[in-house]
């Protein structure tokens, strides 16, 4: 299995100017890259491939001198990267392949010939040699790509990619079952009743920020020191925000995978939900795409199951004992009195419960292979969620129409 590990780096102020020499080299080749493949597919009708651009790349070298000053893997790999975003983009995962600018994150790949020295060295090829590293866990395996990026608050991390041998594990369904609801003001709510309460890493900052956003507008000469002071510390900021919004859902992440062995979820459209404008900030400071995709890697590596049923599944609005639909009921309203079972629930425990019910469900039969009528195949391309195009026909669902 390939696992991540990501590290942070502290190069010389030699290695600083190196590095910034040699993101420029790799973000101009991209760029150009880019610009030819478009203007190409533009004019004929057809593509050109990444091998093809790679072949560019020595007629580039005499012409621009300084290409030579980045390490040549370094440029090759940005061309293939640039073939796989094209790859993911006609997949449908993706949009189209933009252009980078010097501002934001830069990142330079490594596809070989980097060695890890103990736990607080990387030595690198080409000219930037060693670098003193923070190597906080286990790097077992063969390493085979290294990622070297640069924030913009200015740390350097380096992303090791390792390949340690094993086969990916079987998945199982036997063991304990939970239904994942999230929200905003409980950001998970299990339907075993626990409650994970939302931090608002946003919230706690809004203050720091929105003073640092007011000297940065202030200073409005681009070419002052002063304002490239104020853009760095700007940038600290965020990056404390996501670093700690990182970490808490890092943490719970993994407690909700070692304590359950089937985790069933809703496969929420974020990016939907963002242009409600009253909520945009507290949807995307939640970050619950992210904790997803922790949920979902975290659970494959551990042999877990993690399953995601229909966003139009009304979780919120049946009862789970009897499986009745009950009257619509305001956002403000968080527990109701049921009219069929005459029990008292608590409306985010009881979405939880028919989360994991359903998701048991499709379980059950699985995964959408006994659908009944519809169009059961998956879509041509890579889809991004696990969710089935057929669900809301198959046998037993509270969706299925007569």
């Amino acid at each position: 299995m390939l696992k991540a590990v990501k590290v942070r780096i502290y190069p010389t102020d030699a290695q600083q100017v190196h590095l910034a020499q040699a993101f420029g080299c790799c973000r101009w080749v991209w760029n150009q890259s880019l610009a030819i493949m478009s203007q190409t597919y533009k004019q004929t009708g057809r593509g050109v491939s990444a091998m093809d651009m790679k072949k560019l790349l020595p007629v580039w070298k005499k012409e621009y001198e300084w290409l030579s000053e980045c390490y040549s893997q370094c440029l090759q790999q940005s061309v293939l990267n640039l073939g796989t975003a094209f790859g993911n983009f006609f997949d449908g995962r993706t949009g189209y392949p933009t252009f980078k600018n010097r501002y934001g994150r830069q990142s330079i790949q490594y596809p070989a010939n980097v060695k890890i020295l103990g736990e607080s060295e990387i030595k690198f090829p080409g000219k930037l040699g060693t670098m003193k590293a923070k190597i906080h866990r286990d790097c077992v395996g063969k390493l085979k790509t290294v990622t070297v990026s640069k924030m913009p608050d200015g740390r350097y991390y380096a992303s090791l990619l390792f390949d340690d041998g094993t086969t990916k594990q079987e998945s199982s369904s036997e063991g304990k079952a939970v239904g994942i609801d999230l929200g905003l003001i409980d950001f998970a709510v299990t339907s075993d009743g626990s409650k994970f309460n939302n931090p608002k890493h946003l919230k706690k900052h809004e203050c720091n920020l929105k003073r640092k956003q007011r000297k940065l507008a202030r200073k409005r000469d681009k070419t002052i020191n002063k304002r490239r002071k104020a853009k760095l510390a700007l940038a600290k900021v965020h990056s404390k925000i996501s670093r700690v919004r990182e970490d808490f859902l890092h943490k719970l992440s993994r407690k909700i995978v070692n304590e359950n062995q089937v985790i069933v979820v809703e496969d929420l459209a974020v990016k939907n939900m963002v242009k409600n404008h009253n909520l945009a900030k507290s949807i995307s400071d939640a970050g619950w795409g992210m904790f997803q995709t922790m949920l979902k890697y975290k659970a494959e590596q551990d042999g877990k199951i993690y399953l995601e049923i229909s966003r139009f599944f009304p979780s919120s609005h049946l009862c789970n004992a009897t499986l009745l639909p009950i009257p619509k009921m305001d956002l403000s309203v968080r527990s109701f009195l049921c009219p069929h079972c005459k029990v008292h629930h608590d409306r985010d425990v009881n979405a939880a419960i028919n989360i994991r019910n359903e998701g048991l469900r499709i379980l059950a039969l699985g995964t959408s292979a006994s659908a009944l009528g519809g169009n059961v195949r998956p879509k041509r391309y890579g889809r991004k969620s696990t969710t089935a195009e057929a669900i809301a026909d198959e046998l037993g669902s509270q969706l299925r129409t007569a």
